[in-house]
């Protein structure tokens, strides 16, 4: 079935991307993984490239492209080679950038959008807390003013699951600033590495993306400028609100178009592999199997391409947002699963793609609001 969404220009962008890929990720692959973290230099031809830039203005250095079509291309390219980089790469340009530049100040902006754009300052989002998971409006990181008069804020609390949290130039990083208005009392800061007070712990030993480097934040009676502030005082949850349907339509591309590449690579490998003198892919169960998943591919593509097209328009809800993101996750994780019996003994091998694969899908459904949380916002708009 073709792709209706995407035009001529589009098409020249992904083989941007796809060339990036090529050139610069693949050879990178065992290093990354090996190093738990992607290297400094990857980050700026990256942004070298542009493709950090995509929706921070011209005038900050980045491309002004106000088409979230060349986002979803890019989500998927990364996302074909490893959901790790994909990640990294989409916390950092796709999902923490936006804050700043729908938030900031004009200083605020001319201090951090251009290095983020050219990749020499790598960015990262502080939600996420040890006692509250999914649950934003109970954070328990707080910021109070400064009793000195100086309009300071002194922040104290912890982050947990950061993606970029070790490598991180800047977190924007979510606090309670008026206990008492509940989710009406939570404000966004800029804190910069190195500010005194803000420690990150040691990269977290995951199960899967061992190339994102993921970490806790410890932040200590960290003192920050009234201008460290990132929006309107204590509107932060509302903003979070607005952003997060972003957040969760780039999952959902990026869960299906992994996906979509080992399954590809799945049915090579069908074709190819012998079994009592026949390619496995021609037995009848395997046959239906790799049917079926193909299928369920392509009619969730169909439907995130929808979504997609309505974000580029301004028209994503939060809760076809939360559709995308919670089914993309099940039909990556379903998706892999099979492919990994499909490979038999070899998917079990992390030197097999499908195995890492595999092993890499299954936080997607527990991240960026765990599948329940999602159903909970699709139930609750149909009035349960």
């Amino acid at each position: 079935m073709p792709r209706n969404i995407y035009d001529e220009d589009h098409e020249a962008f992904r083989a941007s991307a796809r060339e990036f890929v090529e050139r610069t990720l693949a050879p990178r692959a065992e290093e990354m993984i090996r190093d738990h973290v992607i290297a400094r230099d990857i980050w700026l031809e990256a942004g070298k490239q542009g493709f950090f830039g995509l929706c921070i203005p011209e005038e900050y250095g980045g491309a002004g492209i106000d088409d979230y079509r060349f986002n979803a291309i890019f989500a998927e390219e990364i996302s074909k080679f490893t959901a790790a980089v994909a990640s990294c790469f989409g916390i950092h340009s796709d999902v923490t950038a936006p804050y700043i530049v729908s938030l900031g100040t004009e200083e605020q902006k001319q201090k951090y959008l251009p290095r983020v754009a050219t990749g020499e300052l790598i960015l990262s989002i502080g939600m996420t807390e040890p006692s509250g998971g999914s649950d934003l409006a109970n954070l328990k990181s707080i910021a109070v003013k400064a009793d000195d008069g100086s309009g300071d804020w002194i922040l104290n609390g912890s982050k947990t699951f950061i993606t970029n949290g070790h490598q991180c130039d800047v977190a924007v990083v979510a606090a309670r600033t008026d206990p008492s208005k509940g989710a009406k009392g939570i404000s966004l800061f800029l804190v910069e590495a190195g500010t005194e007070g803000f420690t990150k712990g040691n990269k977290l030993d995951k199960v899967g993306q061992v190339e994102s480097d993921t970490s806790e934040l410890f932040f200590d009676n960290v003192r920050l400028p009234a201008d460290a502030l990132l929006g309107p005082q204590d509107l932060g949850f509302i903003a979070m609100m607005k952003h997060l349907p972003q957040e969760r339509i780039g999952n959902a591309i990026a869960n299906i178009a992994n996906a979509k590449q080992i399954l590809a690579e799945t049915i090579q490998y069908c074709k190819d592999r012998k079994a009592f003198g026949q390619p496995i892919g021609s037995f009848q169960h395997n046959t239906f199997k790799i049917a079926e998943m193909v299928t369920k591919i392509e009619v969730s593509e169909a439907y995130i391409d929808d979504c997609v097209a309505a974000h580029a328009e301004g028209k994503l809800t939060a809760v076809d947002a939360a559709k995308a993101k919670w089914w993309a996750a099940q039909v990556q994780c379903d998706v892999l699963d099979e492919c990994v019996q499909l490979h038999g003994g070899y998917g079990y091998m992390n030197e097999y793609r499908v195995a890492r694969a595999w092993r890499d899908a299954r936080v997607h459904k527990i991240w960026a609001g765990s599948n329940e949380i999602m159903k909970m916002i699709i139930g609750r708009d149909l009035g349960l």
